[in-house]
C-alpha cells in the first residue's frame, strides 16, 4: 500500500495541536503499514514525552477471588465456594511491607466483586496501611469495585469515593474497562458495570481531584471499530476532566477462560504494537502510554517504546489475575528494567503513581 507522507504528517500535527480525529480518520490508521503507524506514533512520542522511559516499583494484591460477575474472559474468580478466599489484613500488610522494603511506592489492591465485603472492610484496610506506611500510594479498586461497593451500601459513587479517600485511597486503576462498547460487554462480561457506568466512576473521581489510569483489554471478540469507540470515549473524558495519568492497552490471555474454545491464542505481537501506536495517535490529551510486559515480554516492551509507549510499567512484584489465565509471571527487578531500556539507547528513571520522578 502506498502511503502519502503528507497524510502521516497530518496525523502528527493533529495530535500535537490537540485536534480530535474523526471516526473515519482513526479507523483508517488500521490500514497503514505497521512501520508507518509506528513511525507516526514514535514521532508524536518524541515531541510529547522526549526520550525518557519511566517505570514504577509496585505490587498487585488480589484481596479476594470471590466474584459474582464471573466474566467470560476471566480465569481468576473462584469456580467453587471452597476455592474462594479473602486475605486477612495482616497478610496484606505483610505484602505491603515487603514492597516498601525493596523501594516500592505503589500498591494496587484489586479483587473480585465479593458481596461479603462492605465499605468498612476497605476503610479499615486502607487506614491501617496508611498508618503503617504513610508514603505508600494506594492505587486501588477499579470502577467495577467502586460501583459494586456503592450499590451494596446504597451510597452514591461520590459518597463512596469520599469515604474511601478519607481512609487513604489515593487513585484508581483503570481495570474493568475491557472494551467500552456495551455490545462487546454483553458477550464477555454481561453482569459487570456498563461502559457508561465505568466512565461515570472515573469522571466522578476526576471531578473530586483524584487521578486515575485507563486501560483497554483487546484481542478477544472486538473489532477495529470497537477499539476506536473505546479510545474516543477515553479521549473525550480526558478532554473534559484531565484526570487520566496514563493509558495501558493490554492483550487478552485466553487460556483457562470460558472464551478459550473461541479464541485459542493471544493476538500477535504485530497486532499489539499496532494498537499501542494507534492509541498514541488518537489519545492526544493523554501524555503517558504504558507498555505491558506482563502480557507480552521484555523484548516486545522494548519494541513498544518505538511504537508510542513512553512508560515500561511496573516491577509487579505480585500478580494473580493474568497468571490465572496461563501467562507465566516472574516479577521484574529494577536492574532488569534499567538494562532493558538502556539496551535500546533510551534513558530510564523510576517514577511514582503520579508520574513524578523519584
Amino acid at each position: 500500500m502506498n502511503t502519502d507522507y503528507s497524510e502521516c504528517k497530518e496525523y502528527i500535527d493533529k495530535n500535537l495541536e490537540g485536534v480530535d480525529l474523526s471516526f473515519e480518520e482513526a479507523l483508517h490508521l488500521f490500514d497503514l503499514p505497521l512501520p508507518v503507524i509506528g513511525g507516526v506514533a514514535d514521532e508524536i512520542r518524541k515531541k510529547r514525552c522526549g526520550e525518557l522511559v519511566t517505570f514504577v516499583i509496585d505490587r498487585n494484591i488480589s484481596y479476594t477471588n470471590r466474584c459474582v460477575s464471573r466474566c467470560k474472559f476471566c480465569a481468576f474468580y473462584a469456580k467453587r465456594e471452597e476455592e474462594s478466599y479473602v486475605l486477612k489484613k495482616d497478610e496484606i500488610l505483610r505484602k505491603v511491607e515487603e514492597t516498601v522494603a525493596v523501594g516500592g511506592t505503589q500498591i494496587l489492591i484489586q479483587g473480585g466483586l465479593n458481596p461479603e465485603l462492605g465499605i468498612e472492610w476497605f476503610e479499615d484496610l486502607f487506614s491501617a496501611i496508611k498508618r503503617a506506611y504513610p508514603g505508600v500510594q494506594l492505587h486501588s479498586l477499579s470502577p467495577p469495585e467502586i460501583y459494586f461497593i456503592a450499590r451494596k451500601e446504597r451510597l452514591s459513587i461520590k459518597e463512596t469515593l469520599e469515604r474511601l479517600r478519607a481512609a487513604g485511597l489515593d487513585s484508581l486503576p483503570g481495570g474493568g474497562a475491557e472494551i467500552l462498547s456495551d455490545s462487546v460487554r454483553q458477550v464477555i462480561s454481561p453482569d459487570k458495570i456498563s461502559a457508561d457506568g465505568w466512565l461515570d466512576v472515573m469522571e466522578t473521581a476526576h471531578r473530586m481531584g483524584m487521578k486515575t489510569t485507563a486501560t483497554m483489554m483487546f484481542g478477544h471478540i472486538e473489532h477495529d471499530e470497537d477499539i476506536i469507540e473505546h479510545l474516543f470515549k477515553i479521549r473525550d473524558l480526558q478532554t473534559r476532566t484531565k484526570g487520566f495519568t496514563a493509558f495501558i492497552p493490554w492483550t487478552f490471555q485466553p487460556k483457562n477462560t470460558e472464551l478459550h474454545e473461541r479464541i485459542n491464542e493471544p493476538v500477535s505481537v504485530t497486532r499489539y504494537l499496532q494498537v499501542v501506536a494507534i492509541s498514541r495517535v488518537v489519545l492526544h490529551p493523554i501524555k503517558n502510554i504504558q507498555a505491558s510486559w506482563l502480557t507480552q515480554d521484555f523484548e516486545v516492551d522494548k519494541l513498544a517504546l518505538f511504537f508510542g509507549a513512553n512508560d515500561f510499567g511496573g516491577t509487579i512484584l505480585e500478580e494473580n489475575v493474568v497468571t490465572a489465565a496461563g501467562k507465566e509471571h516472574k516479577p521484574a527487578n529494577v536492574e532488569e528494567i534499567i538494562k532493558a531500556v538502556e539496551s535500546v539507547g533510551r534513558p530510564v528513571a523510576q517514577r511514582n503513581t503520579a508520574y513524578e520522578i523519584v
